[in-house]
């Protein structure tokens, strides 16, 4: 069978822990370019995955008919531009989360996508983890009930990524921890719900931890190290409250809070019963039943979602359907995020 050729453009941290390992492991694809701005890091890339070729602009990569898709894993302000020029090139896409700087510019990716008839997955890899999805299917069973709250909280004790690079850079993330860990979050809660419609937002973010970056102390910088001469202009906290057409969310996050206490979880609270889903681990259910309550952490085996993630994109986008993880589905957390920091901005809930 003949092979997919493959065009990863971004040769950074993702693309080494995910996206090149799952192309490089598929039966279905070969890897044709490793692509990034700096030569060096293409080359090793292109060495670790047996690429054909290391190149440092990615137009050439995309004029190549022989690609058929391509993972796009470059800093956020430059998913739309180069996930457009793709898609206008007639290559299937898959961009890493999130879908872009805001919602407009998803849209406009969308757009792209409808018009050539192509796929535009979005590495919302959470839609591909073995947990999301049991939760999910207990929740459409009705083992629930009426779901009437959810809470996540994505909280770290002072962990700002790369501080003074791209992720603390307005002008290249388009926001902070709530555009960075949070699109995870809402995206699995609207994933596991049915993306009820939105009715309000109310939403708080702030910049604290890091104001004099040079007094900055921290545990964890895992997005390279202090950049003194950058900036850091986005939010390192958010909080906020989402009233749906289903339940009510409630959200805490944090890159640095001043507690040494990791909380990441999504808890969903029903009349019948309760989950709390540990982001990337096991889930637990309380129940009752004739009035004897129970506590279940079930047992099962687990995928490895980023492979899945990338088996699924291979596959739709050679049969031509829409998945999961397409941009139709995923563009409501991008409207979700827009207007969370749109009520932060203005003080001030705000319909939608």
């Amino acid at each position: 069978m003949k092979k997919i050729k493959v065009a990863i453009i971004g040769n950074g941290t993702i693309a080494n822990s995910a996206h090149g390992p799952a192309y490089y492991k598929n039966p279905l694809s070969e890897i044709k370019y490793a692509v990034d701005i700096i030569p060096e890091r293409a080359e090793a890339f292109k060495e670790k995955f047996d690429a054909e070729f290391a190149i440092t602009d990615y137009k050439e990569a995309i004029a190549d008919p022989e690609v058929d898709i391509v993972s796009v894993c470059v800093p956020n302000y430059l998913h739309a531009p180069i996930t457009i020029d793709c898609l206008n090139a007639g290559k299937h896409v898959l961009c890493e989360k999130p879908a872009a700087m805001n919602y407009k510019e998803a849209s406009a990716m969308k757009k792209a996508a409808d018009d050539n008839n192509r796929i535009l997955n979005i590495g919302v890899v959470n839609r591909f983890n073995t947990a999301v999805n049991k939760v999910k299917e207990l929740i459409e069973s009705g083992e629930l009930g009426n779901i009437y709250h959810i809470y996540c909280s994505f909280r770290a004790y002072r962990s700002i990524p790369g501080l003074g690079g791209p992720f603390t850079t307005k002008a290249m993330a388009g926001g902070g921890v709530l555009i960075d860990w949070g699109v995870h979050y809402l995206d699995l809660i609207m994933y596991c719900i049915g993306s009820p419609e939105l009715k309000t937002v109310s939403g708080a973010t702030y910049s604290e931890m890091a104001k004099d970056m040079k007094s900055y102390a921290f545990t964890n910088m895992w997005a390279g190290p202090p950049d003194y001469s950058g900036v850091c202009d986005v939010d390192d906290f958010v909080t906020g409250l989402v009233r749906t057409e289903g339940p009510t969310i409630s959200l805490n996050g944090s890159w640095a809070q001043n507690i040494n206490d990791s909380a990441t979880f999504v808890e969903f609270l029903g009349d019948k019963a309760g989950i709390k889903l540990t982001y990337g681990g096991n889930f637990t259910i309380w129940s009752s039943k004739d009035g004897v309550l129970y506590e279940t952490t079930p047992t099962y085996k687990t995928a490895d979602m980023f492979y899945d993630e990338i088996d699924a994109f291979i596959k739709c986008s050679q049969e031509g359907k829409k998945i999961r993880s397409n941009i139709d589905d995923v563009i409501l957390s991008s409207l979700l995020m827009d207007k969370i920091y749109e009520s932060a901005e203005k003080n001030k809930e705000i319909t939608i």
